[in-house]
């Protein structure tokens, strides 16, 4: 029987690109789940990417009775500290857009040569009994002069990962960008974590 299993996320963004990356590596081992309209807005209060995620995926699962999925992701830029961090979704305010952090992050780093930067990803899943999976995932690379592309979400249009640092995220495909991100490696990593826990109840 597969597992049920319910993507926290309220971000249709982020949710559609985990619900791809699940798929594409749990395949029929999981039935995924969205987020019920009957759980309000959870306030994201941890002070670190995975206590976030935690705090995500234990309210869905616990408001369910099953298993949850969540991630929390953060832009560590190198001339800023660290920053945004934990902070990333509301860099430029508890409701800004997308384009409004870009913005932001542009005017940052405003004569700035450094322009180095870090996305991380942290992906738990919560289990109804209170276990939990958790894995990471994290990409080097470089933050852009302005934004360029027009796919992806978020801060993908200024980010250039290491490895083909020529191109943003928002400059890949879908199937390109999950092969390289910091989402996609977090999720490969617990999907392998939870594929033993499976194979171990079986």
């Amino acid at each position: 029987m597969p597992l049920d299993l319910v993507i926290a996320s309220a971000n249709p963004d982020k949710a559609a690109e985990l619900r791809e990356l699940l798929v594409e590596q749990l395949g029929a081992a999981v039935t995924l789940w969205p987020r019920p309209d009957y759980v309000g807005g959870i306030e994201e209060t941890g002070e670190t990417l995975e206590e976030n995620a935690r705090l995500k995926a234990q309210t869905i699962s616990q408001a369910t009775g099953l298993a949850a999925v969540s991630d929390d992701t953060g832009l560590e830029v190198h001339a800023l500290g660290g920053a945004p961090g934990v902070y990333s979704a509301r860099y430029a305010g508890e409701d800004a857009s997308y384009a409004d952090n870009v913005t932001k992050l542009l005017s940052e780093l405003d004569g700035h040569e450094d322009r180095g930067a870090r996305f991380k990803t942290v992906c738990v899943i919560s289990f109804p009994d209170g276990t939990e999976l958790v894995a990471e995932g994290a990409v080097d690379g470089l933050i852009g002069t302005e934004a360029t592309g027009s796919s992806g979400f978020g801060y993908d249009p200024l980010f250039r990962p290491l490895v083909d640092s020529s191109r943003s995220y928002a400059e890949l495909s879908a199937a390109e960008k999950r092969e390289v991100s910091h989402r996609g490696l977090a999720v490969r990593n617990v999907a392998k974590l939870l594929r033993a826990k499976l194979d171990g109840e079986n």
